[in-house]
């Protein structure tokens, strides 16, 4: 291989001024210290001291009348769903699994039973009370009076406070 002749630089080379102020710099920082470093307890990761944190500030507990509008739009959105009135993926958001899991059961159940032109037709069930009692600050028990022509039917809910909204937990058919 064969090597091209290179052309003589015709620039002068460029070298830094030596700079002044490093002295001034250099006496704010200390120097190294003697002996070795000591390690870390915890490699790879960063190590932080929790002692004087403060605890975070206690959660206040809810109104109570966000409790009892909670639990009555609640209600009426848990009868339209066993009626088939309602998709239960609209109430995904407020409830546990389990209780997702049989609320799809019983509207896939319902869909397969009745045909849709009986399901318009009928009589739709009515929500006639909602009662609202609070065993402590973050949970309820809510109990719903639903109506079906001349028929009634009792459904007890357990819905808690978990993460700044309210989530439905347990669902009893009477």
């Amino acid at each position: 291989m064969t090597q091209l002749p290179t052309r003589p630089s015709t620039k002068a080379p460029v070298v830094p001024a030596p700079r002044t102020d490093l002295a001034r710099v250099t006496a704010l920082v200390p120097g190294p210290r003697p002996g070795p470093v000591p390690l870390a307890s915890i490699q790879g990761t960063l190590a932080l001291r929790f002692d004087n944190v403060p605890p975070p500030p206690p959660r206040s507990a809810p109104a109570p009348e966000m409790v009892e509008r909670f639990a009555t739009r609640f209600a009426h959105a848990l009868v339209e769903v066993t009626s088939g009135d309602r998709s239960p993926q609209q109430l995904l958001r407020w409830t546990s699994e389990r209780v997702y899991d049989d609320l799809s059961r019983r509207a896939l159940a319902l869909q397969q039973a009745t045909p849709n032109d009986r399901r318009v037709r009928r009589i739709r069930p009515q929500v006639r009370s909602v009662r609202v009692f609070r065993p402590s600050p973050t949970a309820a028990e809510v109990s719903i009076h639903v109506r079906h022509g001349r028929r009634s039917q009792a459904i007890a809910v357990r819905i808690d406070h978990v993460d700044g909204h309210w989530h439905c937990t347990a669902v009893h058919f009477g």
